[in-house]
């Protein structure tokens, strides 16, 4: 027989029966879902076991009418993999050669067909087994579960000693699947004797026991179907199964109290979107699936081993053959998931809509609207059918306060306490008391998600309730959502001006503030909106701008202050806004452009007008906060005299302070301007000094200055050190910096470090260290948005290239960095990145250019007073002099004259270099 002519034959191996004429696989007699390619993939390696076949010819037999990558067979054979639980407990079937493709390992009964499926057994529809022998278990078709392995292996060890177990979860989180999954695999161990019980469609609850006794085959002729029932089931082993009893909590209750009690042989498995609260009861509690909150840097494999990403792309899979998992769709993949909360109803519901409009148009559209009236299987309950339908469900058996509690929830964007729920929900027709009993029942309900983790105390809505709530909400009418809005935005002014105010501790451990984000975007949103209050948008505004800039959020901090100052300005509203509102906004605005945009005019005008304003309060400590930034904006800008200027300025105020904070802000300022004068003795002193007094660097500080003052102190004296000479202790010290900002998490002070870190491990030789700075830097740039370091992070790998491994074109590359550096008014970087620049070009013997940059170099650094790098330029400059002119004589005089200032600044890394070329 010819292997096209076996195809008609049942083909079996293992526990499986493969009919490939009625394209039908089982396992125990049970059919299995499986999707149109997985199957021609199968019958394609089991009519020849034993044989390796090629990925070529496999792409050709299954995929004949399309073009795909191997990438499409790789995830469809995981798929099959999985499917046949191929390598649990013994079981081989697939096997692959690598490079080569793909065998059928596992021996093959081929038997002849007889119209189908063997005639003593026909799988039926409902997953029951007809014309066999014995009773045939009462359960729905056997679900294809992922990523719920753990809760099986769970529930499966347990149920045969536990009289109950209730299985609790969100509305499509997935309990059904998961106890019917269950029921399946206990047949054998109750004999068959397994019934399930569907109450979603049933209303009445005087029809609760006759309903069970109708699932379990027991004919009821009396008026007492409960007492039939345990006369039937008093000694016997039975599993049973009720479905969905939220609705029916009260009769469903008494009803399995009296199971447990009076037949202790029998074992339950309930859901319900809250407990049944019976004696013996074990609560499940079942939790949504993994996916990542953060895809970013995974690989492919490695987003699709999430069980959401798996569930959502074998769904789209199964309803579109052509379907395959690009990195670009399995990234937009993970995102909806993401959205969707790892909820397994949603997920499936969208997964339908993205087979037939594709992932991108799916994943836009969920974005631009939660849509709750997408479709799914037709075959579903009609409560499963869309998200409102499931959300109705539950809404429907509120009551009239945890409906009220329900609807005003939702204008939480994210986690929230009991106290902010109150808050909020709480007025004339909803009391705090009556709110926080209607809160327990809403979380025992599974409409409102509880943190159970030790200590935390929140809640949130999911994301699909919080769409539903709000409609509920905003359809109440009667000014209901703008006044539960306008209570929300007032309970977060309070809470974040307590803590920018007083409370500065709790901003150490940054997860709890970042977790906060949602709701003040949305406080901010809605105050400055149409039906919100302008003066608490300005509040919000100022009182919020800390937080962005301790979470390193700065567009949105430069976006939020913007907006508030032209809010004040267009409302004449000065004689309402508060001058330490205006200095919070001016300072934040001026330091968020500072470092997104660079050294602009406006950004200095906004620090400008901050410092005046706390000169005008008397403020010594917001002066000294103002007199930092304004420090690092002139330095940045290369206006060092001004830089100068504000270090005096800086000591004075920290003198009237009398605190050691202060005087290690004002030292480091001090420190940082005689460096860069090139007085290395003097700045060393300051530095040390000002690291003395400046205690750990604490988040809560970098909320206050808008940098971690330690570690730039830190890096400038490492720096300080290189200069000095004493190269092994400047590597060190930069390594500790970096380290310290890195447990920080602070973006501007990570790049602040990071930046002359990298000089100093790239001047010292060491070009993995150097490297290795360069990628965190650059990472740390490109997430937080700051331009200036992002053109910075560009020319340090060119000035890397230099030996072979950057752009071919590094010198270019080099000078374009150069030019956007000027663009943002980066004036600190243009010495250290034209020496690297000028250093290239020496190696490839471009002199007259090297001349020309070297004289303007000279002339810039003159002008500003920048001198520390004085030295090595004029070291240069007679290099030249010789090789261009041929002039001893004068390459002789600028070397001492090079000598002479390198001595006079105590740069002996400059000094070194100058006496090696006296001695050439």
């Amino acid at each position: 027989m010819t292997d096209s002519e076996r195809l008609g034959d049942q083909l079996a191996f293992g526990p499986f029966r493969l009919w490939p004429d009625e394209r039908l696989l089982t396992r125990n007699d049970e059919p299995v879902p499986i999707g149109g390619r997985s199957f021609d993939l199968l019958v394609a390696l089991i009519e020849k076991p034993g044989a390796v076949l090629s990925k070529r010819d496999l792409l050709k037999r299954v995929w004949s009418d399309v073009v795909v990558e191997d990438g499409s067979l790789r995830f469809h054979m995981a798929g099959l993999r999985k499917l046949l639980a191929d390598g649990q407990n013994g079981a081989r079937y697939i096997a692959t050669q690598v490079g080569v493709g793909y065998a059928f390992v596992a021996p093959v009964e081929r038997r002849a067909a007889t119209g189908g499926a063997s005639s003593a057994e026909v799988p039926r529809a409902d997953g029951a087994v007809s014309g066999g022998s014995g009773r045939a278990p009462n359960l729905p078709p056997q679900p294809h579960l992922v990523g719920r392995e753990g809760d099986v292996e769970l529930l499966g060890e347990r149920i045969a000693g536990t009289p109950l177990f209730t299985i609790v979860g969100p509305a499509g989180v997935g309990k059904t699947s998961l106890a019917v999954e269950i029921a399946h695999r206990c047949v054998s161990d109750f004999c068959g004797q397994v019934a399930f019980v569907d109450f979603s469609m049933l209303e009445n609850p005087a029809v609760v026991p006759s309903m069970i006794a109708g699932a379990m085959g027991i004919a009821v002729d009396g008026k007492d179907p409960l007492a039939v029932i345990l006369g039937h089931v008093r000694e016997l082993r039975f599993l049973l199964v009720l479905d969905n009893c939220e609705h029916l909590i009260e009769p469903t209750a008494t009803i399995v109290e009296q199971f447990i009690d009076l037949a202790p042989l029998m074992r339950i498995i309930a859901t319900s979107r809250e407990p049944l609260r019976v004696r013996g009861e074990h609560v499940h509690r079942l939790g949504a699936l993994p996916y990542p909150d953060d895809p970013v840097g995974l690989t492919v494999p490695e987003i699709l081993a999430y069980p959401a990403v798996e569930l959502f792309c074998s769904r789209v899979a199964a309803a579109d053959s052509d379907f395959a998992p690009e990195e670009a769709a399995v990234r937009l993949a993970a995102d909806i998931c993401r959205r969707l909360d790892g909820m397994a109803l949603p997920i499936e519901l969208v997964a339908v809509r993205a087979a037939t409009h594709g992932i991108p148009a799916t994943a836009r559209q969920l974005g631009e609207r939660f849509s709750l009236g997408w479709s799914g299987r037709r075959t579903a309950q009609r409560r499963q059918q869309t998200l409102r339908a499931t959300l109705d469900w539950s809404y429907d058996l509120l009551s009239t306060a945890e409906a009220i509690l329900f609807e005003r929830l939702s204008v939480f964007v994210g986690p929230f306490s009991v106290d902010a729920a109150l808050d909020v929900a709480a007025d004339q027709t909803l009391g705090a008391d009556e709110a926080a009993l209607a809160l327990d029942e809403l979380a025992s309900k599974s409409l409102v998600a509880v943190n159970r983790a030790a200590g935390t105390g929140l809640y949130r809505l999911l994301e699909m309730t919080r769409s539903y709530a709000r409609e509920k909400l905003r359809a109440r009418g009667g000014g209901e959502y703008a006044a539960a809005a306008r209570r929300h935005a007032s309970f977060y002014l309070s809470e974040l001006e307590a803590i920018t105010g007083h409370d500065e501790s709790s901003l150490e451990d940054a997860g709890p503030l970042r977790q906060q984000l949602g709701n003040i975007r949305s406080a901010l949103d809605f105050s400055f909106g149409g039906d919100g209050d302008l003066k608490t948008g300005v509040r919000l505004a100022a009182a919020s701008a800390p937080v962005f800039l301790n979470l390193s959020h700065l567009l949105e901090c430069q976006n939020w202050c913007a907006q508030a100052l032209a809010t004040s300005a267009t409302e004449d509203m000065d004689r309402w806004i508060a001058p330490e509102l205006e200095l919070e906004l001016q300072g934040a605005l001026g330091t968020a452009l500072m470092f997104t945009r660079g050294n602009s005019r406006t950004a200095g005008e906004a620090l400008d007008r901050a410092l005046d304003l706390a000169a005008r309060l008397e403020d010594n400590w917001n002066q000294l906060r103002m007199l930092a930034r304004l420090h690092i904006f002139h330095k940045r800008l290369g206006d060092y005299a001004a830089a100068r200027a504000y270090a005096a300025r800086s000591v004075e105020v920290a003198t009237h302070i009398g605190d050691d904070e202060a005087f290690g802000i004002a030292f480091s300022l001090s420190g940082i301007s005689h460096y860069l004068a090139g007085d290395l003795a003097y700045a060393r002193r300051d530095l040390e000094l000002a690291l003395g007094k400046s205690g750990p660097s604490l988040r809560s500080r970098t909320m206050r200055y808008g940098f971690d003052n330690r570690s730039r102190t830190g890096i400038a004296l490492a720096y300080t050190l290189w200069l000095m000479g004493e190269t092994d202790a400047a590597r060190r010290l930069a390594r500790q910096t970096v380290e310290e900002t890195e447990n920080l998490q602070h973006g501007i002070s990570q790049c602040i470090a990071l930046v002359w870190a990298v000089i100093i491990h790239l001047w010292s030789g060491e070009r993995d260290a150097a490297g290795k700075a360069l990628d965190a830097l650059s990472a740390r740039a490109e997430a937080s948005a700051l331009d200036p370091y992002i053109a910075a992070a560009e020319g340090f790998r060119a000035a890397l290239g230099f030996d072979g491994e950057g752009p071919a074109d590094a010198h270019g590359a080099l000078e374009q960095s150069i030019a956007r550096l000027r663009a943002a008014r980066y004036e600190l970087l243009i010495t250290p990145f034209t020496l690297m620049l000028i250093w290239g070009l020496l190696r490839v013997e471009r002199l007259r250019e090297v001349r020309e940059i070297v004289e303007a170099a000279i002339s810039r650094c003159e002008m500003l007073g920048e001198l520390f790098a004085m030295p090595e330029l004029l070291r240069i400059k007679a290099e030249l002099a010789d090789r261009l002119d041929g002039d001893r004589v004068a390459r002789e005089t600028l070397l001492r004259d090079a000598l002479a200032l390198a001595r006079q600044h105590g740069a002996q890394a400059w000094e070194a270099r100058i006496e090696n070329s006296l001695s050439a």
